[in-house]
């Protein structure tokens, strides 16, 4: 909807296109059980194995459903009302639950790296068919809830990074039990922490655009895939505008951008219809939904200055 508003320093035009968080819920619960089972059985065998790579994933599994579980309370919250202090609501809780997810694995991995360094320098034999079989089953059960958060993952990055942690975690254990097999056919013991070693390689590799994207966001940055020049060149081509100063764009949530201009219009009329088709193309051509327009006649401004904040 579009609100005009006259005030002494010009005219307002205010868009707000809220999304509704896709409800992934259940997702959220199927998965952290399957998975708290899983770190469970791996804890477990990954002892009686003698495993390192088997307790290595476990740990990573158990930082994978703190940050589900992290992940699910975020959705939740961006989905609450706003409020008199947070008047954006809650949905900036789903960039610091991306943010922290990212860490997390970061400082689950340094502990991972360690242990196979040490494991490296004294290796220890381990039960390379107990291996296998657990690290298979993790492959199912990381798979199936990767599944769950497949359609979510190019529109949120919240959700972008619960699918990433469980579809590495797949792959991981691909890994592992590749691994397993190694060690049952040559005895080349040294394979085991070898694996973990590439564990943490793997998982690094796929938090760090997560980490950069989140820490994006949580600084005020334009949302990756949001073209700023682009931006500013549609909106300085509307009818009437002579030039565009304080232009801020940032993400309100992991699935919300929002906007904020002022539109130079020296000799145009106020127009509400002008207003509206601009709010419109910004979520159409950029997916920019909340958007803030405040049209000026030519008088100075104090923030038209480039770096004016």
């Amino acid at each position: 909807m579009t609100h005009d508003h006259d005030h002494s320093y010009g005219q307002h035009g205010h868009h707000h296109h809220h999304h509704a968080p896709v409800a992934f819920g259940r997702a959220f619960a199927v998965g952290m059980a399957l998975n708290m089972a899983y770190v469970a059985a791996e804890a477990v065998y990954g002892v009686l194995a003698n495993s390192l790579a088997l307790l290595a994933d476990a740990g990573h599994n158990f930082g994978d459903v703190l940050g589900l579980g992290v992940a699910w309370l975020a959705a939740w919250l961006s989905g609450k009302a706003p409020s008199d202090r947070y008047t954006y609501g809650l949905r900036g809780s789903s960039i610091l639950a991306a943010l922290s997810n990212g860490v997390l694995l970061l400082v689950v991995t340094g502990g991972i790296a360690w242990a196979a360094i040490l494991r490296l320098v004294h290796p220890q034999a381990s039960a390379g068919g107990t291996v296998i079989a657990v690290a298979l089953a993790g492959v199912a059960v990381n798979g199936v809830t990767a599944w769950m958060f497949a359609s979510g993952r190019k529109g949120d990055v919240n959700i972008r990074g619960a699918f990433l942690h469980m579809a590495s975690d797949a792959l991981v254990a691909l890994g592992v039990a590749f691994a397993g097999g190694l060690i049952l056919v040559t005895g080349w013991r040294w394979l085991d922490p070898v694996v973990s070693l590439i564990i943490g390689a793997v998982i690094v590799f796929g938090t760090w655009s997560l980490i950069r994207e989140a820490m994006n966001l949580a600084l005020a940055g334009v949302p990756i895939g949001v073209d700023r020049p682009a931006v500013l060149k549609f909106l300085g081509e509307l009818p009437g505008v002579a030039e565009v100063h304080d232009l801020h764009i940032w993400g309100m949530s992991t699935t919300e951008t929002a906007l904020t201009a002022h539109l130079v219009r020296p000799t145009a009329p106020l127009d509400d219809e002008m207003l509206h088709h601009a709010c419109e193309q910004l979520r159409a051509r950029f997916s920019i939904h909340h958007a803030t327009l405040q049209i000026e006649t030519g008088s100075p401004c104090e923030l038209s200055p480039e770096e004016v904040v």
